[in-house]
């Protein structure tokens, strides 16, 4: 017995969007350490000078590095999910804290808005469906946005060609 699939549901394209961090855990904890340590060792004259005071805005320092790459990793758990098939596009956004939001376009009608600076290059991609307009890789930079956005063009002209049958 063969299964076959419905070309109306055939995936076309498909992509997982999510923050770039350039610094792994483990080397965040590395940094940390060194910086905790080197905030030690700078603040031990001033302990020997009784100028103790200023050590605890040094480890103030360290708490403030510590909170502001926490709240740097916690916001790379945001992702935007992208599934294309002849009939809809997909889009889910998915917040750091797990709040999902879906839209779905028709094909025969969505289009893709860049807005490109000419110094600095693609700025904004928004997905524009009648009365709907969704910004779309908001956290990806200029050269990836505009990569992307050939690649979701491409595909989507293929989309609104409409399902192949073998």
């Amino acid at each position: 017995m063969s299964t076959v699939a419905d070309p109306f549901e055939q995936e076309i394209f498909a992509a997982r969007l999510s923050p770039y961090r350039s610094l792994p855990r483990r080397g965040f904890r590395v940094l940390l350490m060194v910086f905790a340590g080197a905030c030690f060792i700078t603040g031990l004259p001033f302990v020997a000078l009784g100028a103790w005071p200023i050590v605890s805005w040094m480890g103030l320092d360290v708490v403030v590095f510590y909170l502001a790459f926490r709240s740097n990793y916690r916001a790379a758990r945001a992702y935007e999910h992208i599934r294309l098939t002849p009939l809809e596009l997909q889009l889910a956004r998915v917040s750091p804290r797990g709040a999902r939001t879906e839209w779905r376009f028709n094909t025969a009608w969505v289009r893709l808005e860049r807005r490109e600076h000419e110094e600095f290059g693609l700025e904004r991609l928004a997905l524009v469906s009648r009365d709907k307009r969704v910004e779309i890789a908001r956290f990806l930079g200029p050269d990836q946005k505009a990569e992307f956005a050939e690649a979701l063009a491409r595909a989507l002209s293929l989309a609104k060609r409409g399902p192949q049958f073998s």
